[in-house]
């Protein structure tokens, strides 16, 4: 099984960083656990598979996280198709939440409803929004604390 943040931070099993995380089982699960179930549901629900790659990817970007943006950009290849004409919306909505999520308003809730989205949907939106700027933080340690390691 791929794990996103192994393949992010270059982390092998037998490396000192890959064997310290491993010490955790639990963290290492859930945080790919929840990469899989925000990315790849069995039922997508109102927000389709390319919605949600491509969430990811514009969140990876505002993270200027380079692995992470080719994880999800490759994710988002892969689907191929159409992107949705409501992404716009909310790719608009996703910059608000990831850069200042202090100054969402109701009437930015209001254009998503506009465009389609329920307030489930909405709120899965927001969880991976949430979820990638976490993966991003998550990586970002590790690599410091290999740099640190190798030092």
């Amino acid at each position: 099984m791929i794990d996103v943040v192994d393949v992010a931070v270059g982390l092998t099993a037998d490396s000192a960083v890959g064997a310290l995380r491993r010490q955790r089982p639990d963290f290492v699960r859930y945080t790919q656990g929840s990469h899989d179930v925000l990315m790849a549901p069995a039922d997508p629900g109102g927000v389709s598979l390319v919605e949600r790659a491509a969430v990811a990817l514009h969140v990876a970007s505002i993270e200027r996280d380079a692995a992470l943006v080719a994880h999800y950009r490759a994710r988002l290849d892969a689907l191929g198709g159409e992107r949705p004409a409501r992404l716009g919306a909310i790719t608009e909505h996703v910059t608000l939440v990831a850069g200042s999520p202090g100054s969402a308003t109701r009437a930015g809730l209001d254009r998503l409803a506009a465009v389609g989205l329920s307030s489930w949907d909405i709120v899965v939106v927001t969880q991976i929004v949430a979820f990638v700027s976490y993966q991003a933080r998550v990586v970002a340690g590790l690599r410091a604390l290999g740099a640190e390691i190798s030092r």
